[in-house]
């Protein structure tokens, strides 16, 4: 009877233990593969990109996010872009910014070597959702760097009438300062200022002579201008020094003993002759009111009354009669806010053009 060839059980069991091993090394390539992939998502994708560029937003660096590659841009990046090339880089500074909450990534998809990659956010409260444009940039070691291929800057243009000191998220800010006309900026012209995105901003106006509520504005489209309509109006102050101004004026007026005082709105026609002088009194000072219009302030047409006390003696039969009459008139008016902070009040009355 044939024997069993010696070593057998010890060849069998180094199958056994080579089988292992070999499995064991599989499952190392592929942990190494799922960590490597893990690594790659975590840090070295477009998406680790982009999340580390609002990263810095939300923690307020906006030095270091000018930094990131692509960011930063030039004239004609923006005049190709169809935005105005002279905008002010004034909001690109931490105080401008807003809070940036819950970032996280949507999507990402790639054509012709440009990863495109969607985020979600929180803007100050805000959801929002917006997609950057991604390149590779080279290597660092056996990791690809990268760069944005489109800018993620945009543009806030500030339609802005009843002042020229205005905040945004509390970050105050002069016309003179942002327009590249600086003190002889028209205050009739929108104001274009760069802004990273994505990002809530906020215009308040919260001066002497007039204040609006926030008017908020969420930039979520890289490279892309976003239009902002501010009317401040004017404060009770304000209007009470000027109620107090056309009420001198007009009290001024009437030290006038003629018919027709000069450059005051109100008068009285006759066709005879007066005997002796007339004298006048305001009987109802106008309400005004102060609305904003272009680069300064209007009074609109307000209704009051003046009173003259004259005696007319007549042409044909030499009698006199004493007139005792109420004449109504509108006043209105323009206001001027000099460079010193004062105010030039010019009264008059809508029949003067």
């Amino acid at each position: 009877m044939e024997q069993p060839a010696a070593g057998s059980p010890r060849r069998a069991r180094l199958g056994v233990d080579l089988s292992i091993l070999a499995l064991i090394g599989v499952l190392l390539v592929a942990s190494l593969g799922a960590g490597g992939a893990a690594l790659y998502q975590q840090f070295y994708s477009p998406a680790a990109f982009v999340t580390r560029y609002l990263d810095l937003l939300a923690a307020g660096k906006a030095a270091d996010a000018l930094l990131v590659p692509g960011v930063a841009v030039d004239r004609a990046t923006l005049e190709d872009a169809g935005m105005n090339p002279t905008a002010s880089e004034a909001l690109l500074r931490q105080a401008a910014l807003a809070p940036l909450t819950d970032v996280e990534v949507v999507s990402t998809t790639q054509k012709d070597g440009i990863s495109d990659v969607t985020v979600s956010y929180s803007a100050n409260g805000h959801a929002g959702e917006s997609t950057f444009h991604v390149e590779q940039d080279g290597w660092i070691g056996v990791a690809p760097r990268w760069r944005f291929s489109a800018s993620p800057l945009a543009s806030v243009e500030l339609a802005l009438q009843g002042a020229d000191r205005f905040a945004v998220n509390g970050f105050t800010v002069e016309r003179g300062q942002v327009s590249a006309s600086g003190a002889e900026a028209d205050p009739t012209a929108p104001i274009p200022m760069l802004v990273f995105t994505p990002g809530l901003y906020s215009v308040t106006v919260d001066t002497a002579i007039s204040r609006s509520p926030g008017v908020s504005v969420l930039a979520d489209a890289p490279l892309s201008s976003t239009p902002i309509e501010v009317s401040a109006t004017a404060t009770e102050e304000f209007v009470a020094i000027v109620q107090q101004r056309v009420e001198e004026f007009l009290t001024e007026c009437t030290t006038q003993r003629v018919l027709k005082p000069t450059a005051c709105p109100f008068g009285y026609d006759v066709r005879n002759r007066i005997d002796g002088e007339p004298t006048w009194s305001i009987e109802k000072q106008p309400q005004v009111a102060v609305e904003p219009e272009g680069g300064a302030w209007v009074i609109p047409a307000a209704d009051a009354v003046a009173h003259i006390e004259v005696d007319i003696r007549s042409l044909f039969d030499g009698s006199i009669e004493h007139v005792s009459e109420d004449v109504p008139f509108q006043v209105n008016g323009t206001i001027a806010i000099l460079p010193d902070g004062s105010a030039s009040i010019r009264v008059g009355s809508p029949q003067d053009g």
